[in-house]
């Protein structure tokens, strides 16, 4: 009852404390509520990866029809891949057409659309509908009757379509499908990814922890002051400190709810807002209940907590306020330990091997030791540091004399900057050490060739109409392009005898030169084209590819009744040469001819190959590239070459990363920003003392930059020791290198423009406290 009743009057004195209590109050209130937001919003991530994936199976073809077992009945749809990329944005779609009269619909679609019709999400409708898109309407020339609902969609950013064709046939490539949903796909994490995942929770939310816990200390001293009074009229020494904590319970309590309206509120803009081309559905962003519940008791409980501490380095008697912090030094020997620990417990953790069972738990404990100890011994190397600095400017020593008599405010400023980049030195130092784990070379030259394209199964005469109109296309500079398909060797085969069969490929020489060691070339010239080292299958090459004989080129094909097979006579002076890996790493082999030696019109069934190289100096060549290609082919693949890829899961994690570290970048500029605004408001009364004393505002405003600077720094040396240290440490644990120790420099570059932009914008507010009537009181 005891303690109720002094939580109690705490709380009354924080809601009746006049302006100056309410503006305190509300400082506290906004920088928990900036803390409790971001927590909220981290609680809602698993819901969020739920759902999205939840949304993203529901739409994925049944089980039967990705393993090709669907039957062609009243409800099936064939429906091919016709997924596209504009300016750096993946564009998904479908090209579809019902079998029957009640075909299943994905989800989100309400109907199927005609020939000549898609159905569209609202980004994409926006898109084209916008000057921006006049370049994808060229690809999309299709008239849009409705839009796909949430349930289609990943996000409201989402660029996907569905497609009604008249012309999709299995032949063309057109897969059957007879249903959505039921298809799972759960790939677990390597156990490399779950240590990085616990590290990238663990270094995003220990910076909002520890600014919480200095949120609730706003104003320390003029309540100090306020009890030294209740001391006066007979307060006992615990009780004005649980009067102390009921004033941080209320603080928090409004921080609580200011969060929930942050949260609330920016949770309604989501849909609106798109970070790296990527977005949320406000309903995807619930918090999970145990963690929403758990914040709700953590926060006031911690406020308590935290103010009942700092309430024991402080005297209050009824005469005033005694701080013992200026008298004796902050003592370093249990400080130490707290980090020191945190990397033994990651010791003792030892390695993660491949295949490995993760326990989560001591890696984070260990990380969050190591954090913590920095923060904790922020404070001490902050005074040893401010100590003996003496001479210098007016601004400098007013700084200077600031820290010395009190650098506690600025320690705990600054606190989360210490913490946020400690662990983002070491999350950098372990994605270098991981990078060649996750990063996949291609063997692709993409310096012969920009881009790929390739279609399904197609007339040769369409064929080399493909070659053509990408020659001619705005941008392109030289098309390897070629027609191919299979021939075998003439003759009647056993069901279980293997029938020698190779490939054909039909191109100009200066194609053909860059697939095989051909020498030279004129049009009407063949060639057999051996693999690089391997005699058995060119023995096998052999086989079909007899100079002077011939092929079947047509051998797949049903033949109508009476009829005969198209055959081709491989001339007898063909030259046997070696392959040569095209700009995709590939080697082709079998049998190579230019357009004189076959007519690539001719060919009954053929596949047409593209490596197109481009300008690079021309504006949207690519754009121009791929509606070349859906204006040949609605379906056709475009693909463009890159020496490297880099693991689905790895980039998912490093996005999740870097969401993360934008949002607690910018708490920790708005908590260094409040913290700066609450400190000026505390001297307000020096701030018009030394104005009445002729002080000039530019040597206010460099001493406000100092006192800011001098904790960031010490504050930014401790972090890069402190990450430098874990992420050595976590490297080790995943058995890998170091391979980049200097990638603490950006991070501290970022450091320094936060203490300028928090100087820039707290000018305004020192401007207004600069004035001599500030000595007013009553």
């Amino acid at each position: 009852m005891t303690w109720l009743r002094d939580l109690g009057l705490g709380i009354r004195f924080a809601a009746a404390g006049g302006r100056e209590g309410w503006a305190r109050t509300a400082l506290t209130a906004v920088g928990v509520g900036l803390g409790v937001a971001l927590l909220l919003i981290a609680s809602s991530v698993p819901h969020l990866l739920a759902e999205r994936a939840h949304r993203d199976l529901a739409r994925q073809e049944s089980a039967a029809s990705y393993e090709d077992k669907a039957a062609r009945s009243d409800t099936t749809v064939l429906r091919t891949n016709a997924e596209t990329e504009y300016r750096g944005r993946v564009v998904g779609g479908f090209l579809v057409r019902p079998e029957g009269a009640h075909p299943v619909t994905p989800p989100g679609v309400g109907a199927l659309p005609g020939p000549g019709e898609m159905v569209a999400s609202p980004a994409l409708k926006e898109l084209l509908a916008s000057p921006e898109g006049s370049l994808l309407r060229e690809r999309l020339p299709y008239r849009i009757t409705a839009t796909i609902g949430d349930a289609g969609l990943l996000s409201p950013g989402e660029l996907y379509f569905y497609a009604g064709s008249d012309t999709l046939t299995p032949a063309a490539g057109g897969h059957r499908v007879d249903g959505y949903g039921d298809r799972v796909k759960d790939e677990p994490l390597p156990p490399a990814l779950v240590v990085l995942v616990i590290m990238v929770c663990v270094v995003l939310l220990a910076p909002v922890a520890i600014f919480i816990t200095t949120a609730v200390r706003f104003g320390g001293d003029r309540r100090d002051r306020r009890l030294a009074a209740l001391r006066l009229v007979g307060t006992d020494i615990r009780s004005t400190r649980r009067i102390a904590a009921g004033e941080a319970l209320f603080g928090s309590l409004l921080g609580l709810l200011a969060g929930a309206a942050f949260f609330l509120v920016g949770r309604g803009f989501s849909g609106y807002v798109e970070v790296w081309n990527y977005s949320v559905f406000p309903s995807d962003l619930t918090p999970s209940p145990w963690p929403a519940a758990l914040i709700a008791v953590a926060v006031p409980l911690c406020a308590v907590l935290v103010t009942l501490v700092a309430m024991r380095a402080v005297i209050v008697e009824p005469l005033g306020v005694v701080r013992d912090t200026g008298r004796r030094k902050r003592r370093l020997w249990w400080r130490l330990p707290v980090p020191a620990l945190g990397l033994a417990v990651l010791g003792v953790t030892g390695r993660v091997g491949e295949g490995d069972f993760v326990d989560p738990y001591p890696i984070a404990a260990g990380a969050v030791l190591v954090l913590v100890g920095l923060a904790l011994l922020l404070p001490w190397l902050v005074e040893a540091c401010v100590r003996p600095l003496r001479r210098g400017p007016v601004s400098w020593q007013l700084a200077v004399r600031r820290l010395q008599l009190n650098s506690g405010a600025a320690s705990r400023a600054v606190s989360g900057i210490a913490v946020a980049v400690a662990g983002a030195v070491a999350l950098q130092m372990l994605f270098a050490a991981m990078g060649d784990e996750f990063t996949h070379m291609t063997g692709q030259d993409p310096s012969r060739a920009q881009f790929h394209t390739y279609s399904e199964k197609v007339s040769g005469d369409a064929a080399t109409r493909t070659i053509e109109e990408f020659r001619s296309t705005k941008g392109v500079e030289a098309v390897i392009g070629t027609v191919e398909t299979y021939v075998t060797k003439p003759g009647t085969y056993e069901e279980d005898q293997v029938t020698p069969t190779t490939s054909l490929s039909v191109g100009d020489c200066a194609t053909l030169k860059e697939l095989a060691e051909i020498g030279s070339c004129a049009d009407g010239d063949a060639f057999v084209v051996h693999p690089r080292g391997d005699k058995e299958m060119s023995d096998w090459v052999d086989e079909t590819a007899r100079k002077g004989k011939e092929v079947e080129l047509d051998s797949g094909a049903e033949l109508p009744p009476g009829g005969k097979r198209l055959l081709w006579t491989l001339p007898a002076d063909a030259r046997t040469v070696t392959s040569r890996p095209d700009a995709l790493g590939d080697d082709h082999w079998g049998i190579m001819a230019t357009v004189g030696a076959v007519d690539p019109r001719t060919l009954p069934d053929a596949q047409t190959i593209a490596q197109i190289k481009v300008d690079d100096d021309v504006e949207d060549v690519a754009e121009y590239v791929r509606n070349t290609a859906a204006r040949i082919d609605p379906g056709m693949r475009v693909a463009a070459l890159t020496s490297m890829t880099r693991d689905r899961q790895y980039a998912s994690v490093q996005t999740g990363l870097r969401f993360g570290a934008l949002v607690t970048l910018l708490l920790i500029a708005a908590s260094m920003l409040v913290s700066q605004l609450e400190q000026l408001r505390e001297r307000r009364r020096l701030l018009s003392v030394l104005v009445a004393f002729g002080t000039r505002r530019v040597t206010l405003g460099w001493s406000v930059l100092w006192q800011t600077a001098v904790p960031v720094a010490v504050s930014l040396l401790v972090a890069v020791a402190g990450g430098v240290a874990l992420g050595a440490v976590m490297t080790w644990m995943l058995a890998k290198t170091v391979t980049r120790w200097w990638v603490f420099l950006p991070l501290a570059g970022a450091g320094g423009a936060l203490v300028v932009a928090v100087t820039l914008l707290s000018l305004p507010l020192l401007w207004r406290m600069m004035r001599p009537d500030g000595l007013r009181t009553e």
